[in-house]
């Protein structure tokens, strides 16, 4: 839905996730073969892939200080699902945080967050308080107060409405 850039890191993944379904037209990519080999899934997954997805718009939307969208299980519900192991290079002794089943999303979600938790990057993951879009966006503004996914559609939008709304009054 916008031109930004993906988010760093492995947050292009929960991005691309949340982004999976297009809110105005209903298409979802997990309905497709395509879409779900992207995210290594089966049709049995799906569910899972979807109630995964709304809870991580959820806290994209409190990352942009917006109320959740709709009712979701709690996130950290959903991760316990998906265990990571700290994994120590030999040669040079660094750690990681790494999915126990790299082909789980949920671990690889789990992941994901660890890696945007120690990098600092995870609360720049937003969603966009337009209600027809709620699209998943890396916030890169200096201040970190984005708002919306895209200033020339979703924020025009706002701002014609808020502009038209001050007119009426």
């Amino acid at each position: 839905m916008n031109d930004r850039a993906p988010a760093p890191g492995g947050l292009a993944l929960i991005q691309e996730l949340v982004n999976s379904v297009d809110l105005a037209t209903g298409a979802d990519r997990l309905d497709t073969e395509e879409g779900r080999s992207a995210f290594g899934l089966t049709r049995r997954d799906v569910p899972g892939a979807r109630e995964l997805r709304e809870s991580l718009r959820a806290a994209c939307l409190a990352h942009a200080g917006h109320p959740p969208h709709a009712p979701v299980r709690e996130l950290s519900e959903l991760l316990a699902a998906g265990p990571l192991l700290v994994k120590v290079d030999a040669a040079s002794g660094t750690a990681s945080l790494a999915p126990a089943d790299a082909s789980a999303l949920t671990a690889r979600v789990a992941s994901a967050i660890a890696e945007a938790l120690i990098s600092g990057t995870w609360a720049r993951l937003k969603a966009c308080e337009a209600v027809t879009c709620r699209w998943a966006y890396y916030d890169r503004s200096p201040a970190g107060r984005s708002r919306w996914c895209d200033m020339g559609v979703c924020g025009a939008r706002a701002k014609m409405r808020a502009y038209r709304a001050r007119k009426k009054g």
